[in-house]
């Protein structure tokens, strides 16, 4: 990736102590659109030895964030929902891959596929909001 494929949302990404800490990685993101991945650790499993949903809707929350930061003012999501399809184990290389679907006003709505290799684990859609810088 060259200099002038860098967007606010790479920018984003460097402070996004959470997300790193948890070993998520921007694999890109640019118009509207990105996909992060992330590896499921012991650290990241619950009482039934599987992946914590918890962590799967952040892996998809990040590629959310990183798609509608990517037009460059600061947008925030308004709300997210996501659909458990399967579950992760231990080792899993998860991907997010991170879509908009329309932009309208200050707000938009995304659409985040999750996946195993070829097999979606998990949907998620969310609802951004761009900040009035004068709020």
């Amino acid at each position: 990736m060259g200099g002038d494929d860098r967007t606010a949302a790479h920018d984003m990404f460097d402070a996004d102590v959470a997300s790193k800490g948890l070993g998520i990685e921007l694999v890109s993101a640019g118009d509207g659109a990105a996909v992060a991945r992330m590896r499921v650790t012991a650290a990241m499993l619950n009482g039934h030895a599987i992946g914590h949903g918890g962590f799967v809707f952040l892996l998809a929350d990040t590629a959310f964030a990183l798609a509608c930061n990517s037009h460059g003012p600061v947008t925030v999501a308004a709300g997210g929902e996501i659909n458990f399809l399967r579950p992760v184990r231990e080792g899993d290389l998860l991907a997010a891959h991170a879509t908009e679907r329309t932009r309208y006003g200050r707000s938009g709505i995304y659409d985040v596929t999750v996946r195993r290799g070829d097999e979606v684990v998990a949907e998620f859609r969310g609802r951004s909001r761009t900040l009035d810088r004068d709020a």
